[in-house]
């Protein structure tokens, strides 16, 4: 088995389920140590119950975080750098979708809701972790943009706004740190089966969303939804020492999506 991250200590903001879980199952097996980050105490327990099935030595934190806190982001990353002395990767990763309609019925509240945690959650995560590692003279950061981030999705204002500020923020952010050993890049999924868009499909249909999904993939070219799994591998690859010289760039993940629409 492939080892990228031995001796490499690995921080992942909404670890709790869907991509997070993923990537962190991923990179534990290849010998990472690992903070998990997630609102949900639950969903950090479970896991670290999946990461020690495949990785049982690894050496893992879990915190409860909410990542549009300051505070809470500071104490995730003062924790992290307490227990484990650096941080090697961050997979910047924690969001929400928010409710769907027009811009014109769309709530402010929720509109600040979402921005707060897929934009500002970012920020802050970079703000507090960007120093460590310029410190260490290394490191990759992964932030978690979308589709929704290169273009337009129709319906979701607030997530819009929010993944494509992620986008520039991620460009920004490589640009100036690059400088110091430390790489900054954003992913950019398509429709992953995970629990938030399981959650949106049943928004629109609570009793054949399974069909509305269908459906909703049958545009893409290769027909189906992608698998965590999938960007699990995408984001293990950024963050590790095989991709040293891609920097301030998005790559998306979405079966060529975002080429045909």
């Amino acid at each position: 088995m492939t080892a990228r991250f031995t001796d490499k200590v690995v921080l992942i903001t909404g670890a709790g389920s869907g991509l997070g879980r993923a990537a962190a199952i991923q990179v534990a097996s290849e010998g990472a140590a690992l903070a998990l980050v997630d609102v949900s105490e639950k969903g950090l327990q479970e896991a670290a119950a999946d990461v020690a099935a495949v990785a049982s030595a690894a050496k893992v934190i879990q915190i409860v975080a909410d990542v549009s806190k300051e505070e809470d982001v500071k104490n995730y990353v003062d924790q992290t750098v307490e227990t484990f002395g650096r941080i090697d990767g961050f997979f910047n990763n924690a969001g929400i979708e928010g409710k769907q309609n027009l811009t014109e019925d769309f709530g402010t509240d929720e509109f600040d809701k979402v921005v707060a945690i897929n934009l500002r959650g970012v920020f802050l995560g970079q703000k507090y972790v960007l120093p460590v590692m310029k410190k260490q003279g290394s490191g990759s950061v992964v932030n978690t943009a979308s589709v929704g981030g290169i273009r337009g999705v129709g319906n979701q204002s607030g997530y819009a706004a929010a993944k494509h500020g992620v986008v520039g923020l991620t460009r920004n952010s490589g640009i100036e740190y690059g400088q110091f050993g430390v790489r900054v890049t954003a992913i950019a999924p398509g429709a992953i089966m995970t629990p938030m868009v399981e959650g949106s499909l049943k928004q629109i249909d609570p009793d054949n969303w399974e069909e509305v999904g269908k459906q909703f993939v049958s545009v893409n070219p290769m027909q189906r939804f992608g698998r965590p799994e999938e960007v699990g591998h995408l984001a293990a690859f950024l963050l590790s020492d095989q991709a040293t010289f891609i920097n301030a760039t998005t790559i998306a993940i979405d079966g060529g999506q975002s080429e045909k629409y």
